[in-house]
């Protein structure tokens, strides 16, 4: 495993420039190599601006979208036009705006049953990507430590062989689906987006102590192979 590097741009718009631009050179390396490109989303409110940038003539024409294939890191037990559903976010600022063909789009389904909804996402997951994993995966990182849905002490965290899990977030009172921490470390790259002073004295934590995962489930992202890069603003960054 390699040591994740860290990026540091003074404002949360500067930080989904740089990931746009991370995202262009990926995708080109991708296509470079076998002509297909994998991403999985997350949702939240950091990576919209990220999704507004990418559906923006700077670049919307920079890709070849029918070689693009999305996946979602994680989904809200919601229907798909709720507005807490991570996929309804990513289409509002940004799929839709797309040329990309609907088949290349793979949402989780929030509105089914937890266990079926997972049970087929990580059927799916096998069946795409066999023993390997996506080519990017972005997430973000909440203020308690948490990424995609694994929150500290659920139960997803302690899944080894599926590569979706739906875990049950007691402090929320409700289901999440996730991809599970071993499947987002066979990525060849991962991208933790985070803004905000109010990320700063956790992500102290996470780069220079080495706390519990089981209290700071972030700490489990470990890519086996690829590229771990955090995008920050100068607020997360403590900089301020």
């Amino acid at each position: 495993m390699s040591q994740p590097s860290i990026h540091v741009s003074p404002t949360p718009a500067a930080v989904a420039d740089d990931a746009a631009q991370r995202l262009t050179r990926a995708y080109e390396e991708s296509i470079a190599a076998k002509n297909r490109f994998s991403l999985a989303l997350s949702g939240g409110s950091t990576p919209r601006l990220l999704y507004q940038a990418l559906a923006s003539p700077q670049y919307i024409n920079r890709f070849d979208w029918t070689k693009v294939h999305i996946f979602f890191s994680d989904e809200r037990c919601v229907p798909p036009d709720h507005t807490d559903s991570n996929y309804h976010m990513a289409r509002q600022a940004m799929l839709q705006h797309l040329p990309i063909p609907l088949d290349n789009i793979y949402r989780m389904h929030g509105e089914t049953d937890p266990q079926t909804a997972a049970r087929d996402y990580d059927q799916l997951l096998q069946q795409e990507f066999g023993d390997g994993g996506c080519d990017v995966v972005l997430l973000g990182m909440g203020d308690d430590g948490h990424t995609a849905s694994l929150f500290p002490h659920t139960q997803a965290l302690n899944e080894l062989q599926h590569r979706c899990a739906a875990n049950f977030v007691p402090k929320l009172n409700t289901w999440r689906l996730t991809m599970t921490a071993p499947f987002i470390n066979r990525a060849w790259q991962v991208m933790i987006l985070a803004t905000g002073a109010a990320k700063a004295d956790r992500l102290r934590q996470v780069l220079e102590e080495n706390p519990d995962p089981q209290e700071v489930p972030i700490t489990l992202i470990r890519p086996e192979l690829g590229r771990l890069e955090w995008l920050l603003d100068v607020a997360a960054a403590g900089m301020e």
